[in-house]
């Protein structure tokens, strides 16, 4: 078996869900109507804390594959003040996120128990507006939605291998900025938060063995398994992890910015930046290479993200641990390319059809679970009932 990335083919009906002219795509994608289409073509369930469970139109597999949006579509309408990340949500709000991501999770173990069979992963990607608009791989939903995604191991073997060079793959470890010129100072700052559930792994244990990903990112196996999700423990040091990535980023790029900047205002762990980043020869090193080559090269100073983008993920490893592992987002990939997993979404109705049975089957599974939970209500459409 040849090891490297794969790229699985999944087949979609096309959405009939026209962009208004002169209006770009992406910028469409931000606006009210779109999550009225969202709901009410797609919908599974929603709560009065705007947390908007939905199939994908556009999924990543067919196996199982479903979002939880925070839906604040027509309570802030300005798309670039939404919340995007865990940290920027309200308490009462994330209490109800942390416990459907939960469920979910627990369900999709328990439907596909077998690490051998089934790639089980969740997460969150960064949505910032961190670079203009009409940038190639802008996120087109500016408000923050999880993943929860299963992939058929049979079929990824049997998967092309995709190229290894593609962009979308290149934030995945050894590409990284961080992993290329910060590796230690980056895992010496990490390694200091207060984390009792989740313990550090090597990358022997964190990596996919038929992709060889990730590489190089700080991973930690989630001790208790499943079990341990039900403990807000594990949530809040899930958003430490979020937390300590973030005060990194923020100090790095504010050191490409202007030289010699103070600790971000804000920043989660003050006198750790101050003692551990703004005093090391490496850190600051690299981020005056970096201000060099944004100086000289206007192209790649405009691909620089400023603010904090990332993906943050769990999920099965081939031993049947559960592990957590956070990346740099530098393109603005789908989540899946962090375990090596590039999707070619195909227009067919006719194979999507074959296989939506039984995946909108589990869907409204997982929904009984999330009602009976006080999670939310269900929503008609014209596939499924409330």
């Amino acid at each position: 078996m040849q090891v490297g990335p794969r790229q699985i083919v999944t087949p979609f009906r096309p959405i009939p869900l026209d962009v208004p002219e002169g209006m770009a795509a992406n910028e469409f994608f931000n606006s009210t109507e779109n999550l009225n289409d969202l709901t009410n073509n797609n919908g599974l369930l929603e709560n009065p804390e705007g947390l908007l469970l939905y199939r994908k139109a556009l999924g990543h597999s067919n196996v199982f594959d479903t979002s939880i949006i925070y839906n604040t579509s027509k309570s802030v309408l300005n798309p670039l003040g939404r919340p995007v990340r865990r940290t920027q949500v309200p308490d009462r709000v994330k209490n109800d996120w942390n416990r459907m991501n939960q469920i979910v999770i627990e369900y999709m173990l328990e439907k596909f128990p077998d690490p051998d069979d089934h790639l089980v992963l969740a997460g969150e990607a960064s949505l910032d507006a961190t670079w203009p608009l009409t940038s190639p791989g802008v996120p087109s939903i500016r408000m923050l939605h999880n993943h929860f995604i299963v992939f058929d191991k049979k079929e990824l073997t049997n998967a092309e291998l995709a190229d290894p060079g593609n962009a979308n793959l290149t934030d995945g470890g050894q590409h990284s900025l961080f992993q290329s010129y910060m590796r230690d100072v980056y895992r010496d700052f990490l390694s200091v938060l207060d984390l009792e559930i989740l313990t550090p792994v090597h990358s022997n244990e964190s990596m996919f063995q038929l992709t060889g990903y990730p590489q190089g990112l700080p991973s930690w196996k989630i001790q208790g398994g499943v079990e341990a999700l039900k403990d807000i423990r594990f949530w809040q040091e899930y958003d430490e992890i979020l937390k300590g990535f973030i005060d990194f980023y923020r100090a790095f790029f504010s050191q490409v910015s202007s030289r010699n900047s103070p600790v971000p205002k804000d920043a989660y762990y003050p006198e750790h930046v101050k003692s551990t980043l703004l005093f090391n020869n490496d850190f600051l090193g690299a981020a005056k290479k970096v201000r060099e080559q944004c100086i000289q090269d206007p192209k790649y100073s405009n691909s620089i993200r400023w603010q904090p983008a990332f993906k943050q993920l769990i999920y099965r490893n081939d031993q049947g641990d559960l592990i957590v592992t956070i990346s740099q987002n530098s393109i603005g990939n789908a989540i899946t390319e962090l375990l090596g997993v590039v999707v070619k979404r195909v227009p067919d109705a006719d194979a999507y059809e074959k296989q939506e049975p039984a995946l909108i089957e589990k869907l409204l599974d997982v929904r009984s679970r999330l009602i009976e939970a006080d999670l939310g209500q269900g929503i008609a459409t014209d596939h499924w009932k409330a």
